[in-house]
């Protein structure tokens, strides 16, 4: 089985390119995140074309989230159980799905924005409540795995240079410590290879030439409980999606098990 995730931000926008990588990479899971469109908006029929049902949960703004599957659909939840609002709402930033024979969660983590931000509070409350959700599937039997954009870098060795995060979201101290903690349920961070240089870095800034010059961060992330992570053959960032003109700011990070 092979499944993958990627920050598309904007199916709409990305949709040529979407459908052209999923016909090339032959995912049997994709987990989006940042589809920014309505779910009766979301392109079902370019993708049923393709083989693949989706599990959509979207509001069409910034956020929104969604999992493409041609091995089956079941067991739906949108949203994260017991998850905080912010400014009045509970944001689409969590789907989860049973295909084929693993059960996926899609995540899309708040930004933080700043440290003394209102939403740099509501992030650490939102990885609580995300450990709490997961944790019984954590330590099941079936395979189990939370993918998606988490906007935080595990250590300093995923960012380009540590200094220049100093100070800011993605990398604080409280931030590293809600994913250890999401990690303590029995998940094991499935750390990709890289194609090309030494870092498997999934998101470079549109600005200042960062793709090029290869500042990056890795911040999409495969967290898998044991029986998933037993099962990784391989796993890499497909750092080729994110050249071009049209590209996410973020590449797919693909994992490929050998399930039964």
């Amino acid at each position: 089985m092979r499944i993958a995730t990627w920050n598309v931000n904007s199916v709409t926008a990305r949709l040529p390119r979407l459908l052209a990588w999923l016909e090339g990479s032959a995912p049997d899971v994709l987990c989006l995140q940042e589809v920014k469109c309505a779910e009766d908006a979301f392109p079902r029929e370019e993708l049923r074309a393709l083989g693949y049902e989706a599990a959509v949960h979207a509001t069409g703004r910034w956020n929104g989230v969604a999992i493409l599957s041609r091995v089956g659909l079941a067991d739906v939840v949108p949203g994260l159980p017991g998850g905080p609002e912010y400014e009045g709402e509970q944001e689409p930033r969590a789907v989860s799905a049973t295909c084929g024979g693993a059960r996926v969660w899609s995540v899309y983590v708040p930004n933080g924005r700043e440290v003394e931000h209102d939403h740099y509070g509501y992030k650490l409350r939102w990885f609580e409540a995300l450990r709490d959700a997961v944790a019984a599937d954590a330590e099941g039997g079936l395979p189990f795995a939370v993918l998606g954009d988490y906007n935080v870098a595990p250590t300093d060795e995923d960012v380009y240079d540590p200094a220049v995060f100093e100070g800011a979201t993605h990398v604080t101290p409280a931030e590293r410590a809600a994913l250890a903690a999401l990690r303590d349920t029995g998940l094991t961070d499935v750390v990709p290879r890289p194609l090309k240089y030494d870092r498997p870095y999934t998101y470079w800034d549109y600005r200042q030439l960062c793709f090029p010059k290869n500042k990056g961060m890795r911040i999409d992330l495969v967290y898998g409980n044991a029986p998933f992570a037993a099962a990784v053959k391989d796993a890499y960032v497909d750092r080729e999606e994110r050249k071009g003109k049209g590209a996410s700011d973020h590449a797919p990070v693909v994992v490929d098990l050998d399930l039964p």
